[in-house]
C-alpha cells in the first residue's frame, strides 16, 4: 500500500486529524505498551508532525522537534506506527522520511532521539549512536542516540 507522507505544524492540524494522531499515540503508548504518561508534554505547540497516511488510515507519525525543545539539537520523537501496518517496513520508511524532514527543515546537523531501549539495534542501523547510560522513563528502559552529519 502506498503511504502519502505529509508534515504539519500544529496549528494546521484539523480536528479529526489531531483526533487521529492523539488517539494513534494513546493505542501504542498508553494501551499497547501499558505505560500511564501524559503524552500532552506542551511540546506539540512547537514542533512540526510527519503523518503517514494510507488511504484514511493515520499509519505512522512522528513529532519534529526544533533545537532547543527538548535537546540542544533537533530531534524525533513521539515515533508510532499503527499495529494494523507493522511489519510492512513502515518504521524505516517513517524514520527516513523523518531524517530528511529535519535536514529540509532546521539544517544538515546532528539529530539526537531518546530511544526506547529495545529498538536501539534498529536506530543504529539508520545511523544513530548510542550517547549515554539507558535510562528509565515512564517505567520502561531508554537511551540516547545521536545521529551525526
Amino acid at each position: 500500500m502506498v503511504t502519502n507522507w505529509q508534515i504539519k505544524s500544529f496549528s494546521e492540524f484539523t480536528v479529526t486529524e489531531l483526533y487521529q494522531l492523539l488517539r494513534l499515540r494513546s493505542e501504542v503508548f498508553v494501551v499497547e505498551q501499558q505505560c500511564v504518561f501524559l503524552d500532552m508534554d506542551n511540546k506539540d505547540q512547537h514542533c512540526l508532525h510527519l503523518l503517514g497516511w494510507q488511504n484514511d488510515l493515520l499509519a505512522a507519525s512522528t513529532r519534529l522537534v526544533p533545537p532547543g525543545i527538548s535537546y540542544n539539537e533537533m530531534s524525533i520523537g513521539r515515533v508510532v506506527s499503527s499495529q494494523q501496518v507493522r511489519g510492512t517496513g513502515i518504521g524505516r520508511q517513517l524514520m527516513e522520511e523523518s531524517i530528511d524532514a529535519c535536514y529540509r527543515q532546521w539544517g544538515k546537523s546532528p539529530i539526537r532521539i531518546g530511544a526506547q531501549q529495545y529498538l536501539e539495534k534498529f536506530y543504529q542501523s539508520l545511523g544513530f549512536e548510542t550517547d549515554g547510560e539507558p535510562y528509565i522513563e515512564d517505567g520502561i528502559p531508554h537511551v540516547e542516540m545521536l545521529k551525526n552529519i
